[in-house]
């Protein structure tokens, strides 16, 4: 008997993984189709782009990645290049990175970003994207 009902645990918490796994992936499809839209609209409206520069995780120096494309935030922490990849624009301190530069890898883009961050912070992605593409380029790039 507790054998029958550890597997039934077992079972039901691979099965909630999953659900949860398909939902993120369901949600990142959807913020995918946004920043398409935002990347054709950004274009079509003559966006300028400018090089994408990382932070170190301490802030106190930033690095080249070799990406062009839009910060989405004034800070420069998030950004989506002109391909269409999510960023976020944090990188770990490194002398050959403030040398050569560094690379990252594109995240899956969220829904809403900031979540889990101070109050005030989190914001749908989809008013994100349409306050970036207000701004236009009055936007500064990140100092």
């Amino acid at each position: 008997m507790p054998e029958d009902w550890q597997e039934r645990r077992r079972e039901a918490a691979l099965e909630h993984a999953a659900t949860l796994e398909r939902r993120r992936a369901a949600e990142t499809r959807e913020a995918q189709v946004l920043i398409e839209d935002f990347v054709t609209t950004a274009r079509s409206r003559g966006l300028r782009t400018c090089s994408l520069l990382a932070r170190a995780h301490n802030g106190r120096a930033r690095y080249r990645t070799g990406l062009t494309g839009w910060y989405l935030k004034r800070n420069g922490c998030l950004a989506v290049t002109e391909q269409g990849d999510f960023y976020v624009m944090s990188a770990a301190s490194s002398l050959r990175s403030r040398l050569t530069g560094t690379t990252l890898d594109p995240s899956d883009p969220p829904l809403a970003v900031g979540v889990g961050a101070r109050d005030g912070e989190s914001m749908p992605l989809k008013e994100l994207l349409r306050l970036r593409l207000e701004a236009g380029d009055e936007r500064p790039a990140p100092t």
